[in-house]
C-alpha cells in the first residue's frame, strides 16, 4: 500500500527546525529590542521571551510565510509594554518617595539611539526597523500590523524630529 502525503505532513517537512530558526533571529531581535529600550541586559530577557512564545507555538508560528516576523512583532509589544511598566513603577516610586526618580536610560550606541527612543512608540519601532534592520516600509507595515503608508508617515515624523533634536538637516529625499 503506498501512502500519499498529505498537505500537513508536506508543511512540516518544509519547516525550519526551532533551533535553526533561533540561531538565525536571535542577534537581530536582541538588537532591535536594544535600540527600542536601551538597555541591553532588558533587550535579552524580552527576546528571550518573545523566542518562548514562539517556541512554545513552534508547531503552528513555524507554518507562517514569515515566523521571523511574527517573532519581531511580539518582541516590539514586549518592549513597548516593558517600558510601559517601567514608567508605571518610575511614577509610583516618585508617589511612595516624594522625589524625583533618578533612573536614566543608559544609551545602547551613541545619541543617534537615544533620540530615537525618545520619539512617540511607533515613530521609534518604525525608525528602528528601517535603520537599525534595513526594513522597506512594506516590511515594516507587516510586522507591526499597521499600513504601509502609515509607515512612511511615522519614518518623516521621526526623521523630522530627530533631525531636529541632533542639528540635522533633511536630505531633500528624505522631506
Amino acid at each position: 500500500m503506498v501512502e500519499s502525503v498529505g498537505e500537513s505532513d508536506r508543511s512540516v517537512a518544509a519547516r525550519l527546525p526551532f533551533d535553526r530558526f533561533f540561531a538565525a533571529e536571535y542577534r537581530r531581535v536582541v538588537g532591535l529590542t536594544t535600540v527600542l529600550c536601551g538597555r541591553p541586559a532588558v533587550a535579552e530577557e524580552l527576546a528571550q521571551d518573545a523566542f518562548m512564545a514562539a517556541f512554545r507555538h513552534w508547531d503552528r508560528i513555524s507554518r507562517y510565510d514569515d515566523p521571523a516576523a511574527w517573532v519581531r512583532r511580539v518582541a516590539v509589544n514586549l518592549t513597548t509594554s516593558a517600558l510601559r511598566r517601567r514608567t508605571r513603577e518610575a511614577r509610583a516610586l516618585f508617589r511612595t518617595s516624594r522625589r524625583r526618580p533618578s533612573p536614566e536610560l543608559e544609551p545602547a550606541d551613541p545619541s543617534f539611539w537615544a533620540a530615537v527612543r525618545a520619539l512617540p512608540a511607533r515613530q521609534a519601532q518604525c525608525v528602528a526597523l528601517y535603520y537599525l534592520e534595513d526594513r522597506p516600509p512594506g516590511d515594516i507595515a507587516s510586522l507591526l500590523g499597521i499600513a504601509e503608508p502609515t509607515v512612511r508617515v511615522h519614518l518623516h515624523r521621526g526623521r523630522t524630529a530627530l533631525a531636529a533634536r541632533l542639528g540635522e538637516d533633511l536630505d531633500e529625499e528624505e522631506r
